[in-house]
């Protein structure tokens, strides 16, 4: 087993990698980007290193810095979580090629092909895997597009090679949006995965979302955990998840984890990943989807994944020590005929977002309260605690709340009485959401599809929910401007040390540089650096701002184009999604105060309109 393991993430991943190192006697290092000195994955670690400013790019996807950080603290294992590099196989063959580092994930040579959908597609095929009808070479052409759909209908998916989760796909719903949809799909692939390549497979109006939690070691073992249901779906992304599925039947169950162990057996795939499926919902079925059911390979995710937490709660198995297990040699000590489902458990992502304004996320706050919820069949995965500021720099989830029942009802009503149990204060959450989907008729009987958010449910019934459970969200402004805390952080060679003295009624900390024993630190500064600056716009126009913390894309018009209401002004990167800025009403551009790549962060003036 390893010494030393470097968690190359932050917020509650980190801290439940770290969780299970300390749990077979591995020491834990932190990595942290100038927004998250204060996080607490940084006070759970045995030891910190800064990776750079808050920006991402210059932090988190450093590639040469977090190995650095590795090296200096002697780690030899990076454990990537999930997000930032965890599917970067370019950074994992780093790591492979570096002396003395391990990397906790598979190959870079399975994730690279894995990773790129038409390697996969073909895999899964050879595999004898069901796939949905779609092409296995890149599409470059828009007239590839419109042959496609001469052959098997509209609408149809364009998708990025390197995209997943919704991101860098694009749906053709006719011939007339083929020339746009495609442009966009390539630009996003390029944007956000550096990779333009795009591929065609037929849209599924009405899917279910099922995936297959798998292990495997370097012995040639491949075990199946069971599936989870991620139907709940908005723009989609997983809101709440569930083990295992109420829709389906146990013939059709076992026909989809069996091929997902053909699938990534196939692939020489090692370690943890997840094998996604969409299903064809029956809207006229009574009972269970039965063995003659479609269901269609998605993509791999060739990591740990947000909502592994189900699948340990009903197994009893733990992922992620496994994961470190199968890097470290060992063989998985259990066979697949030892994998028995026990009870049902759901996961509720709490993220700091208004779900009543179109789930608008915080754009900052404190935890002025936080106490979680308690009890028989009650996990909480966060790393926070009373108090904390909110960082919103990357994403906006602060925790995860699991909660397991001997069956789907009680698991229900566990998770009722757990979200209410749930107070948080300072900043708006979506447990009102929560609350509100646990009375709904479509998911407590379990007939929701991936549409059902975005398309069919009443966005009233939302609003009426957080009116009635919202609490107090605050303002983000701190209340006691008197206190002051002077936190100063040394660094030695990169390595954390601190020093901390909290005063009242003291005056404010100089900027500056500051001498602590010698060495040379600096105190806390504001996260975003490269983020615009406040500035004073002239003339009397409405400002058009950004909507939320992102990465300009590209600038749509120039000073003096006159614009009409809903003409496109800037499109917006934010949560790796493509995002554009309209105007509200006609008028003149009279000032432009971003530029292309720019970071912004929400409320920054983006476009002036006279």
């Amino acid at each position: 087993m390893f010494r030393k393991v470097l968690v190359a993430n932050r917020g509650e991943i980190a801290v439940r990698v770290m969780r299970a190192c300390e749990e077979l006697n591995v020491g834990t290092v932190a990595i942290y980007s100038e927004a998250d000195k204060d996080s607490g994955h940084v006070r759970y670690a045995d030891e910190a290193y800064n990776v750079g400013p808050a920006r991402a790019a210059d932090s988190y996807l450093d590639h040469e810095a977090v190995i650095e950080a590795a090296r200096k603290a002697d780690a030899d294992a990076i454990h990537p979580g999930y997000g930032f590099l965890a599917e970067n196989a370019e950074f994992a063959s780093k790591v492979e090629a570096a002396d003395g580092i391990t990397w906790v994930g598979p190959s870079s040579e399975a994730m690279e092909s894995l990773g790129e959908k038409t390697k996969a597609r073909t895999i899964m095929t050879e595999a004898d895997v069901p796939i949905v009808p779609g092409t296995t070479e890149p599409v470059t052409e828009s007239e590839e597009v419109k042959s496609f759909g001469e052959e098997h209908g509209y609408p149809i998916a364009i998708k990025a090679e390197g995209g997943g989760g919704g991101r860098g796909m694009k749906v053709v719903w006719d011939e007339s949006e083929v020339e746009d949809q495609l442009e966009s799909a390539k630009r996003e692939g390029e944007a956000y995965f550096d990779n333009d390549s795009v591929y065609l497979e037929r849209y599924l109006e009405q899917p279910r979302h099922i995936e297959v939690q798998i292990v495997a070691d370097h012995h040639g073992n491949v075990r199946h955990l069971g599936e989870r249901d991620c139907s709940l779906q908005r723009r989609h992304q997983k809101v709440i998840e569930e083990g295992p599925s109420a829709a389906l039947s146990d013939e059709l169950r076992e026909q989809i984890g069996e091929a997902a162990r053909r699938g990534v057996a196939a692939a020489d795939y090692t370690n943890a990943g997840t094998v996604e499926f969409l299903v064809e919902e029956d809207p006229d079925r009574d009972g269970p989807l039965g063995p003659e059911t479609n269901f269609y390979f998605l993509e791999v995710n060739t990591r740990i994944q947000v909502e592994h937490c189900v699948t340990e709660e009903i197994t009893g198995i733990d992922i992620v020590k496994r994961q470190l297990r199968v890097a470290a040699g060992e063989e998985l000590d259990f066979e697949q005929d030892d994998v028995e489902i026990d009870g049902h458990a759901m996961e509720f992502r709490i993220n700091a977002e208004n779900a009543a304004e179109d789930f608008a996320p915080a754009t900052g706050g404190t935890l002025e309260t936080y106490d979680p919820p308690g009890g028989l069949g009650v996990r909480l995965d966060d790393a926070l605690k009373q108090g904390d500021e909110l960082v919103t720099d990357y994403d906006s989830m602060i925790a995860k709340l699991i909660v397991w029942g001997e069956d789907r009802e009680e698991c229900i009503d566990r998770s009722m009485r757990a979200l209410r149990e749930y107070e948080i204060g300072g900043i708006p959450t979506i447990i009102p959401f929560h609350r509100l989907m646990l009375t709904d008729e479509e998911f407590v009987a379990s007939t929701h599809t991936t549409k059902y958010l975005d398309e069919e449910m009443d966005t009233s019934r939302i609003e009426e929910a957080q009116q009635q459970w919202g609490g107090d969200t605050g303002d983000g402004s701190s209340e006691d401007e008197e206190s002051v805390e002077r936190e100063f952080t040394v660094e030695v060679n990169g390595k954390r040390f601190e020093v901390e003295l909290e005063e009242h009624g003291a005056p404010a900390i100089p900027a500056g540089d500051v001498d602590v024993g010698g060495a040379q630190a600096s105190p806390p500064q504001p996260a975003g650096g490269d983020s615009t600056d406040s500035e004073e716009f002239a003339g009397d126009g409405e400002t058009v701002d950004a909507e939320m913390q992102g990465t300009i894309l590209s600038v749509e018009v120039e000073e003096g184009d006159e614009v009409a209401a809903g003409d496109v002004l800037v499109v917006l990167e934010a949560m790796k999604m493509e995002n554009d800025i309209v105007a509200s009403r006609g008028g003149t551009v009279s000032e432009i105060a971003v530029e292309e790549n720019q970071s912004v962060d929400m409320g920054d003036v983006l476009v002036v309109l006279e």
